[in-house]
This record gives C-alpha cells, sequence and structure tokens, in this order.
C-alpha cells in the first residue's frame, strides 16, 4: 500500500468516524441548555469549544495508544490474520449499525443503554463550567467506543506503517475529519443558528447518516480486504507457479 492510498484509508475511516452522532448529539443538548438558561453567548462559546476540545483529546489520544499497542503486540504476527480480523470486525459493526444505531422511535434516540443515556443527558444539564465541557468531551469518545474503535483500529495499523513524518499527518488528518461535524456546528451556533434547526436537520436525515455509517464500515472493510489479504494471497499463489 502506498503512502496516498494509506492517508486516503485514513480519511475514510474518519469520515465514518464522524458519521456517528453521539457527540454531536450531546453538544447541541449542551448548547440547548446555555442558552435555555440565559447565559451569555462567550459562555456558549466557551462552553462548547471545551467540549469539542475533550473530543479532540480523547480521540488523537485514543488513535495513538491503540497504534502504539498495534505496533507493540503486533510486531512479529503475520499481518494477513490482523487485517482479516479488522476486516471482520468492520463488517460486523457495518451490520450493526444498519440494525440498532438508531432506536425506531421519533427523535435521533442513538442505541445506548437508557442508564446511560440518563446520566449523559443529567451531566450535559448541570454542566456550566469549561472544565466539565472539556470532561463530558472526554466521555462522548469513550461512550462511543463500541462503534469508533473499529474506524480507530484501521487507521492505527495504516499508522504503524508510515514514517513518523507521515505519521504525525495522518493524526492530524484523521482529528480533523472526524471532529468536522462539531466543527460544523459550533460554527452554526457561533453564528446564530437556531439549535431547533440543527436539530430538525438531523432528525430528518437520520437514516440517510445511519446508511453511509454502516455502509462506510462495510465498503471499508470489504476494500482492505481485497487490498491486504486477498490481492497479496492471489500474487504469492501466482508466484508459486
Amino acid at each position: 500500500m502506498n503512502e496516498l492510498n494509506s492517508l486516503a484509508i485514513i480519511a475514510v475511516a474518519a469520515l465514518i468516524h464522524a458519521s456517528f452522532q453521539l457527540s454531536v448529539s450531546m453538544l447541541t443538548l449542551l448548547s440547548s441548555h446555555t442558552i435555555g438558561a440565559r447565559r451569555s453567548h462567550a459562555r456558549l462559546l466557551g462552553l462548547s469549544g471545551a467540549f469539542t476540545l475533550g473530543v479532540l483529546v480523547m480521540t488523537v489520544l485514543l488513535l495513538c495508544t491503540v497504534a502504539l499497542l498495534a505496533q507493540i503486540m503486533l510486531y512479529s504476527a503475520d499481518s494477513t490474520l490482523t487485517w482479516i480480523t479488522a476486516c471482520g470486525l468492520l463488517f460486523g459493526l457495518g451490520s450493526a449499525v444498519w440494525i440498532f444505531y438508531y432506536r425506531k422511535e421519533q427523535g435521533t434516540t442513538l442505541w445506548l443503554p437508557r442508564g446511560m443515556a440518563r446520566y449523559l443527558s443529567d451531566r450535559t444539564k448541570a454542566t456550566k463550567q469549561t472544565a466539565e465541557a472539556f470532561g463530558l468531551g472526554v466521555s462522548s469518545v469513550f461512550a462511543e467506543l463500541l462503534f469508533i474503535f473499529a474506524p480507530i483500529l484501521v487507521s492505527a495499523l495504516i499508522l504503524t506503517g508510515l514514517s513518523p513524518a507521515l505519521q504525525l499527518a495522518g493524526i492530524a488528518l484523521y482529528a480533523l475529519v472526524s471532529l468536522s461535524p462539531l466543527i460544523t456546528v459550533n460554527s452554526l451556533i457561533g453564528s446564530g443558528h437556531k439549535i431547533s434547526r440543527i436539530q430538525r436537520w438531523r432528525e430528518e436525515n437520520k437514516s440517510f447518516m445511519q446508511f453511509i455509517a454502516g455502509g462506510g464500515l462495510v465498503a471499508l472493510g470489504f476494500y482492505i480486504y481485497v487490498d491486504q489479504v486477498l490481492s497479496p494471497t492471489v500474487m504469492a499463489a501466482a508466484g508459486g507457479f
């Protein structure tokens, strides 16, 4: 796999990460409660910015940690088996996203267990300080780890095969693309757009986002299987004749 293809896969994995909605849901809820409490616009921007920063820091730390563990634990492992496992994870999670990522009810209620959902909702309502908002952003990444782990794992495996300079570029690329929905929502809120309009758009397009997330996981798994498993196997078999 050449360097351009490697960065392209990282970008696609980050786009899949960006299509998941828990962090966006928590950010809109945080902003709605802040506006409802009649806090200043500067306070609103501070809380939403701190939340986004928490998501950014946790995403980068998680990606770097998985890449480091992959480099240590899989240094002498069979790379074909590693990629087969990663593809199986992508296929399985893609199917899971299609089936139950959104609950079958009105609104944008996600798959989360109701106890966890209530906890996150209560913590969001109680957040008044930027440090709390930062911690809330960190929590949102952990809460959705079940689904974002697959694109993070694939990106981490790709990073282990790049030069140090390109590793930094890949990490920055993943962080920027995966945070693009939060950056967009922050920009809309900062420019005075109503939270209700943002939420309405999310409700109207949730089926499309669910299809894109699940389809992206499956498509990425298929591409990686062909590129990293099937093609090397065929070439090795052809070389044996």
